[in-house]
């Protein structure tokens, strides 16, 4: 299983938004500058993101993208499911409307290792949230850019 740009941008401005803003709006000009990604592919994955209940927009000068959720509710296993669906590691351990796509099922013992290999990753996966990213960025000592912009009234 090869994991597309799609998730892996992804999952670099999902931990640039949490590490950045926490649950504050972003703009995708930001994450782009940063992340050195495409504003307009980050605005395809997005979308994704949006239907999986991981981002949520506002429009407007104060406007932008912002976690759905906290960071520590959001895995990277949530994450690269919603950028590209069932993470299988291959095709055969997949079912059809209850139907082994595999024309060996039952009578190939592979099948045993891919489908055990697939359910460790989706573990793993499933283990990492966007606070443990940003734990981790803070210890390799990653600098914070807050560039939210505060308007003060006196």
């Amino acid at each position: 299983m090869r994991l597309s740009t799609k998730s892996r941008y992804g999952l670099r401005a999902l931990f640039d938004m949490a590490y950045n803003a926490g649950n504050l709006p972003i703009q995708v000009k930001e994450i782009s500058r940063r992340q050195n990604i495409s504003p307009r592919y980050l605005e395809q994955i997005f979308q994704s993101f949006k239907k999986a209940g991981i981002l949520k927009s506002k429009k407007g000068p104060q406007g932008g993208y912002f976690l759905a959720k906290r960071p520590e509710e959001i895995t990277v296993q949530d994450i690269v499911q919603a950028a590209e669906g069932d993470t299988l590691l291959v095709s055969c351990t997949c079912k059809e409307e209850g139907t082994p796509v595999c024309d060996f099922n039952g009578q190939c013992v592979t099948q045993t290792v891919w489908h055990e290999a697939t359910a460790l990753l989706n573990e793993y996966l499933s283990s990492l949230t966007l606070k443990t990213l940003c734990e981790r960025g803070q210890a390799m000592g990653l600098k914070r850019e807050s560039n939210h912009k505060f308007m003060y009234y006196i």
